[in-house]
């Protein structure tokens, strides 16, 4: 159902309980089902991914459907390459369209027993799970560090443990050393060998209760709020300056737009700094290391009418929707003016004049991103958000968090 938002004042105060980290709790998940022995994940994310991947863990079904949960499908698969048993691994119509050819490639290299039922190279799977040596594996770096995440958490399973050589440039490294620092905690015994060389060797994971961060992902839709609002003084709640999350670095970004950070107890308080000033400079952003904010920052550029080029935004084309051509879409349906040259995106000045006069929808493409990151856009004109109910795949509570402050919901 589609939802209209607006807000009268462009004033927002307020306290947050932000959503916990899905990233965090998913890997969490993943290992305490890799562990001979329970341990309490507090904390954990209520977002639909996370239900469903703590649901299928728990089934004794053969069929497991992850529905539109791309990390699900990813840790899942290298989970049951090495669980006994056979299982048929399929997903949502969307989920069949998205690649999972290297990942399977990587597993099939260590003996791991896995069919395509449909289409080459994409879900659903079949795996016929079983005990597997481990060794070397070779993966480009420059494919989802999804695949890379989901072979480390089951290396030290392997009876040979696994040395990963990658080739290629990096992606989304941060989640990737995320993975490796959850593992550490665990007691996982993992190592870089330079920059191209993983290596994880055989052994347990030891059970250790651990407390799951909130999630900065959900922080940059108030990045953006604050970025729109006249006055702003709201504490997210949950969030450490220590962080093991790549998108902590919105808070860097923002500085940009007038919002200034303070970290307090238990959170962050985000106030708004009225010297805001981008003359006629362009903004350059990389993307590489934290895509998930992207829809966020190109949102906001486009409405604060900032000349930006996004880059780094390779692994947008494969998400829950091809992200790239969605933000160019519906940004420019909204009057700015939005180029895509490759896999970059460009936001160009224009004229004020014809932009949000007028209560548009946007088209969320069943993107949980989508509605969030231009959700903010209520502050500064009335606007309809399609398929409300698209953001539990990640914050569940948005919409009533965002009532909160002053947002107006029909």
């Amino acid at each position: 159902m589609a939802i209209s938002i607006s807000h009268s004042t462009q004033i927002v105060k307020g306290e947050i309980q932000l959503a916990s980290s899905k990233s965090l709790s998913n890997r969490a998940l993943i290992i305490r089902a890799l562990c001979e022995d329970d341990f309490e994940i507090e904390n954990l994310s209520n977002s639909d991914d996370t239900v469903v991947l703590q649901r299928l863990l728990n089934s004794k079904e053969k069929e497991l459907n992850v529905n539109l949960g791309g990390t699900t499908m990813r840790f899942l698969t290298a989970f049951l390459a090495i669980k006994e048993g056979e299982t048929i691994l399929t997903g949502a119509e969307r989920m069949k369209e998205r690649p999972i050819k290297i990942l399977v490639d990587a597993l099939k290299q260590i003996g791991a027993d896995i069919e395509y039922v449909e289409k080459e190279g994409f879900p659903p799977l079949k795996i016929t799970g079983k005990k597997l040596e481990g060794g070397k594996i070779t993966i480009n770096g420059s494919v989802s560090s999804q695949y890379i995440s989901a072979l480390l958490m089951v290396a030290p399973r392997l009876k040979n443990g696994l040395q990963i050589n990658f080739e290629g440039e990096f992606v989304s490294k941060p989640y990737i050393n995320m993975t490796i620092e959850m593992m550490r905690y665990f007691g996982a015994s993992v190592r870089w060998e330079g920059n191209d060389h993983l290596i994880v060797e055989q052994g347990e994971y030891k059970a250790k209760n651990i407390l799951i961060e909130a999630d900065w992902s959900a922080a940059s839709y108030w990045y953006g709020m604050v970025a729109f609002a006249k006055e702003a003084d709201v504490t997210l709640l949950g969030l450490k300056e220590e962080s093991l999350q790549g998108d902590a670095l919105v808070q860097g970004i923002y500085k940009n737009f007038g919002v200034t950070t303070e970290f307090v107890e238990g959170g962050i308080r985000l106030t708004k700094n009225s010297e805001f000033r981008i003359l006629n400079s362009e903004l350059k952003i990389d993307f590489v290391n934290f895509p998930d904010i992207t829809q966020t920052v190109a949102v906001t550029c486009a409405a604060l009418n900032v000349q930006a080029k996004l880059t780094g935004l390779k692994t947008l084309r494969i998400k829950e929707t091809d992200r790239i051509v969605a933000l160019q879409s519906e940004l420019n349906n909204l009057g700015f003016h939005v180029e895509v040259v490759g896999d970059d995106i460009i936001v160009n000045h224009i004229s004020k004049e014809g932009c949000l006069l007028n209560r548009v929808e946007v088209k969320t493409y069943n993107d949980h991103r989508m509605a969030m990151a231009f959700a903010p856009l209520a502050l500064l004109s009335e606007i309809t958000i399609e398929n409300e109910n698209v953001v539990a795949k990640s914050y569940p509570n948005f919409w009533k968090d965002m009532e909160s402050v002053g947002v107006e919901i029909n």
